[in-house]
């Protein structure tokens, strides 16, 4: 649609325009082509003809279409809010759709027919908010089509659950392309809890999610199991799309309480046929980027897996009919779909069921797949017969309510994962095991007396032992088991420990314990290498290889090639470590590549020495036929003592060490790529929010706003980074951060989230505002919060380097910077960083910044460079401050003193109201200092107001009239007394020396400048007052009885030509006052091309309302329609009247 609005609304107009324009120019020069020398006004008109053509290239140059702006008419019909919408963009509503709220009437339209970009509305705040809501991608409507599409005269496209009702909350933020935010969750599970009083909500699908950094804590996960633990909804959750390699399970379904369904993608034999058009069938398999568990902390992650691909619907708004997507967001609604027949069966049947009953009969009855690891299915294929009949013999078993809490170890972890690196042969673990009922608080006194459970416990593996029975009562039960991991094998082994009622042990464990072990191997030495030679793959064969990095290795490299010349395969790499109390994408890399027979496939990625590495090479799932392939794996290592380097502009020096594994060539480079700057909160206020953010039952949810400002000197790159909160979303202790950036006018520029590095935003100079919104339910935790910094990333214009030498001496005297050649073994070398230079860095020539960052490689191969990287902070000193003026010799403490004064009043003179307190401040200054001209020019300013509709040129008659004449002749006659006591000749002598020898040449320097600036301010005040007078006397001749002055075109002309020898109006570094001179100047020559150029030129430095709407004016003039038209659409977005809310 954007393309199709340019084409019409822009591209046809502004191309005749373009033509229109350079057809003038042309035919000015061919009329002028005998003249040798143009006179000054043809030279103008030429001006005038060449600046329409540039405005016209730039206006196409910054086109940027932000789409149809609509006026929005809200009103109460006495029984519902009714929304209507100009979609006709012209205010004819009578063929508007009127829409009420989509919850009562279910309304929708589209904006328009061309788009079918359907919209509906909501009401908020009892109508102080109308909200718009439409759709950022296919994504929602897909999935919901796989739970519930219905087609009643064509059975074949439904859905799992046809006609099952769908309530949609939406949790992606269109202004963040989609993403996920606390605020939206949070509101969305507020909406499912308030429902369940009027139309419950039986089943939740979220086809979403993020990789958390640990999941034992989190406000949001806190809220999800009380939205199934209370209020007895089943969640269902997409693995992730972040496969083939282990613990790529997303959050959630990895959340503290393992009580959602986590899914996998699976993809039958015939999805391959009808789906994907393949020509050969292969069994039924995991998709090779479907999310493996276990989770980081050992839970199972993946419950089940089901088809995680469809050919069904999408919105209108793509003009398609269907669409084929895939992913576990296609695998997870295929598995509500079954739990909403599932429970509209229960229902039928009034039999019992808990979203933790749903969950043991999908896991118990699923068809667990040969052929697939487990981490990839869970239990296995998902199966809705068999779990119907589950949960109908089993629906009064005593733990149909029942969740068991399962945490092991001092980490309270949800179970055991082992990732040996061969010191411990034996583990144990002490295990907590802990029922809890649905809905605690209304749970019958009877069910926690009566609950008992006779279990005993069953573990395949011989490598566990473990206490065989376990007497469960309304109370936590602790039991200790062993791992001996003397006896495994290089690789993966993986278990559980089955908990069966003895009453009953059909129908499959109560609960589960999962136990993960990787045994990983030493790396030979001293090549650290290991090869894989003729290695067959069919489709989706995955090869795991587990190793334990080498203390000093910080890289790997593995090469790849086929051994048939005839084939070529493709191939998912995946490497990956586990640290600490970070997500799986911390440290790992995840590669699609094409393997060929005549070259090598190369690949390095990073490495943290001392810990388990997974490599996972696999054969695309798609990819048909078998594939011979030989692969080799090295490590290679410089390891610095300093992992990360923060170092401070005051040391001069900074020193550290490096280690190489096998004497590798360390070649150092260290590059600042952005400037950071610290914003301190202007304004901090917590309010409570309003009644969408009050949690069931009368929990209020708080709001801090903390305000930050800051100014660009020049136009860069920034990134917003509330550090104490960033990468953090499931797993926050606060439930949701959300930052808006403002320019002065109060246009929003962009805004972010959680994750810092998504979001980056092109400013240009000016001032700005970031106002951060943080949200949670306890108003002491965000007092905590009022002062909190935040930090301010700066692209800087380019890269700055530091430079590394080998010894202190040389980084001392900036001599021979370090480089280390191959040695035939392991080394250790120290390296210098010596301090930044000014002419690298100078606060003076880029935006503040408190520090720089940067990266810093140490390996001089290519492969080690591009992967080994390490963060570095350079700190900056505090910029000095200004050196006060040397007192002059000559001058007594007395003159001194009366020199201040007089300074201190001259600047206050400026400052005041226009009034007669100024005007009597004036007079007093003209007596007592009749020689210095800075009063003259005080007083000016003080005069003439600075609001752009008084600076900026006018056109209507009405506002011509309404020019103060007496004003004007006092601003004129105050100008020529400056200028006539300036020696203009001895200035431009001046200006044009291009050495000067003398001893006080700096002081001469100084003192002409400020004749230069003072001279220039009062030429283009006289001028713009001339224009104004002149402009004045063609509207009419009668001019009262008063005697005035006249003015011509001829002595604006001579006051222009007398700036120009001080002055360019085209220069940046020119006054804002001498640019304003030009554009009157312009407009009393009626060039309107020039006065464009300008004023153009004049909104970068004061961007404001009233100077675009002077260019729209000037434009209509023009005729240029078609920017007028883009332009006023523009106004509403770009000067809000008001801060947009969060």
């Amino acid at each position: 649609m954007q393309e199709e609005r340019k084409e019409k609304l822009w591209d046809d107009p502004h191309k005749l325009s373009c033509a229109e324009a350079n057809r003038a120019l042309t035919k000015f020069e061919s009329l002028h082509s005998g003249k040798q020398n143009l006179t000054e006004e043809e030279k103008l008109d030429k001006e005038d003809l060449e600046a329409r053509i540039e405005v016209l290239t730039n206006y196409e140059k910054k086109y940027s279409d932000v789409g149809p702006v609509y006026d929005c008419v809200l009103f109460h019909d006495g029984t519902k809010w009714v929304a209507c919408v100009d979609t006709t963009e012209k205010g004819e509503l009578n063929q508007c759709p009127l829409l009420g709220e989509y919850s009562i009437t279910k309304e929708f339209h589209p904006l328009t027919k061309a788009d079918q970009l359907n919209f509906s509305i909501n009401v908020h705040n009892e109508g102080s908010v109308l909200e718009l809501v439409g759709l950022c991608s296919s994504h929602g409507t897909h999935v919901a089509s796989i739970a519930s599409a219905y087609f009643p005269d064509s059975p074949e496209k439904n859905g799992v659950a046809p006609g099952a009702q769908i309530v949609s909350l939406t949790i992606g933020d269109g202004r963040l392309g989609s993403m996920e935010t606390g605020t939206a969750l949070v509101r969305a599970m507020i909406k499912v809890i308030e429902l369940q009083k009027t139309t419950p909500v039986h089943v939740i699908n979220m086809s979403y999610g993020e990789h958390a950094h640990w999941s034992n804590t989190g406000r949001i996960g806190e809220l999800m199991s009380e939205v199934v633990n209370k209020y007895g909804v089943t969640w269902v959750a997409s693995a992730g799309n972040h496969g083939p390699a282990l613990s790529t399970v997303g959050t959630p379904p990895d959340i503290s309480q393992e009580t959602i369904i986590g899914v996998g993608a699976y993809v039958s034999p015939e999805m391959m046929v009808a789906e994907y058009s393949m020509w050969q069938k292969l069994l039924g398999m995991a998709y090779t980027w479907s999310s493996r568990g276990p989770t980081i902390d050992g839970g199972f992650g993946v419950s089940v897996c089901a088809p995680g691909g469809a050919i069904t619907s999408v919105p209108n708004f793509t003009l398609r009919n269907s669409q084929l997507m895939n992913g576990t967001s296609m695998a997870s609604p295929h598995v509500a779909g079954i739990v909403a027949l599932l429970i509209s069966g229960l229902q039928q049947r009034d039999l019992a069921y808990s979203p933790y009953s749903i969950k043991r009969a999908l896991e118990n009855c699923a068809s667990y797949l040969d052929n697939v690891e487990p981490f990839a299915q869970g239990t296995g294929l998902v199966q809705v017969d068999k779990s119907m009949e589950f949960l109908i013999n089993y629906s009064k078993v005593q733990e149909c309510d029942v969740r068991f809490h399962i945490t092991c170890g001092s980490g309270n972890t949800k179970g055991v994962y082992i990732r040996s690196k061969g010191e411990r042969k034996n583990h144990e673990c002490s295990i907590n095991i802990e029922p809890f009922f649905k809905d605690i608080e209304s749970i019958k006194v009877e069910c926690k007396l009566n609950f008992n459970l006779r279990l005993v416990l069953i573990c395949k593996a011989s490598y566990v032992s473990y206490p065989s029975h376990l007497d469960m009562s309304n109370m936590a039960r602790t039991i200790s088991i062993k791992v001996d991991t003397s006896g495994l094998q290089y690789g993966i082994h993986s278990t559980s420990i089955d908990a069966f009622d003895v009453n009953c042990v059909a129908k499959g464990p109560v609960f589960r314990i999962p136990i993960t072990i990787i045994q990983a191997e030493q790396v030979p030495a001293p090549n650290y290498t290991v090869h894989f030679d003729n290695v067959t793959f069919k489709p989706n064969t995955i090869k795991r290889h587990f190793y334990v990095v080498p203390e000093l290795a910080t890289w790997g490299v593995i090469r790849l090639r086929c051994r048939n010349e005839e084939q070529t395969g493709r191939f998912v790499l995946h490497c990956m470590q586990l640290l600490p109390k970070q997500s799986c994408k911390s440290l790992e890399i995840n590669k699609n590549l094409t393997v060929m027979p005549n070259t090598d496939t190369v690949q390095s990625f990073q490495v943290r020495g001392g810990n388990v590495l997974e490599i996972v090479v696999a054969k695309y799932w798609a990819n048909l036929g078998d594939t011979s392939i030989n692969y080799l794996i090295s490590f290679h290592g410089i390891k610095p003592s300093q992992p990360s380097i923060s170092m401070f502009a005051s040391e001069g020096i900074h020193s550290l060490q490096v280690s190489s594994l096998q004497g590798e060539e360390i070649l150092p480079c260290i590059t600042l790529k952005n400037s950071v700057q610290i914003l301190r909160p202007t304004d901090a206020k917590i309010n409570a929010l309003t009644a969408r953010d009050i949690i069931p039952k009368g929990r209020q949810i708080y709001e801090l706003i903390l305000s930050y400002s800051f100014h660009l000197n020049k136009a860069t790159d920034v990134t917003p980074n509330y550090a104490i909160l960033s990468d953090v979303l499931y797993e926050s202790e606060f439930e949701s951060q959300f930052w808006l950036l403002y320019d002065s006018n109060k246009q929003m520029m962009g805004c972010g989230d959680s994750y810092p590095s998504k979001y980056s935003i092109k400013l240009e100079k000016g001032d700005y505002t970031i106002k951060l919104q943080v949200r949670h339910e306890r108003r002491d935790y965000l007092d905590k919060l009022t002062d909190t910094s935040i930090l301010l990333n700066q692209k800087l214009p380019s890269t700055i380097a530091l430079d590394v030498y080998s010894s202190h001496a040389q980084a001392i005297v900036g001599d021979k910077k370090a480089a280390f050649g191959h040695t035939l073994h392991s080394s250790t070398v120290p390296l210098y960083i010596s301090a930044l230079t000014t002419d690298k860095f100078s606060s003076k020539t880029n935006n503040f910044a408190h520090f720089l960052i940067g990266t810093v490689t140490y390996a001089k191969d290519e492969l080690g460079k591009k992967v080994d990287t390490y963060p570095i902070k350079y700190i900056l000193s505090e910029n000095s401050k200004k050196a006060s003026k040397s007192p002059d010799k000559d001058k007594s403490k007395t003159d001194e003193y009366k020199e201040a004064l007089r300074d201190l009043e001259v600047a206050w003179l400026a400052k005041l109201d226009a009034s007669s307190t100024a005007e009597a401040l004036y007079n007093q200054l003209c007596s007592q200092y009749p020689d210095h001209l800075q009063v003259h020019i005080s007083y000016l300013q003080n005069i003439i107001p600075s609001d752009p509709k008084h600076v900026l040129p006018a056109f209507e008659e009405k506002e011509i009239q309404s020019y103060n004449r007496d004003d004007l002749e006092k601003i004129m006659n105050i100008a020529k007394k400056v200028i006539a006591n300036v020696n203009q000749e001895s200035l431009l002598i001046y200006f044009g020396i291009k050495n000067d020898p003398r001893q006080d040449a700096s002081k001469i320097k100084s003192n002409m400048e400020k004749q230069k600036n003072i001279l220039v301010e009062s030429l283009c005040h006289k001028g713009i007052a001339m224009c104004h007078i002149y402009q004045m006397s063609q509207l009419s001749t009668d001019e009262g009885s008063k005697e005035y002055n006249k003015v011509s075109l001829e002595e604006i002309s001579d006051t222009w030509k007398a700036l120009l020898h001080f002055a360019d109006p085209n220069d940046k570094s020119s006054a804002s006052i001498v640019l304003t001179f030009a554009m009157w100047h312009a407009t009393i020559y009626k060039h309107h091309g020039r006065l464009l150029k300008l004023l153009q030129k004049y909104q970068e430095e004061k961007n404001s309302r009233e100077t675009e709407e002077k260019l729209i004016e000037i434009c209509s003039i023009i005729g240029w329609n078609h920017i007028v038209r883009y332009m006023t659409s523009m106004l509403p977005s770009k000067y809000p009247t008001d801060y947009r809310s969060f």
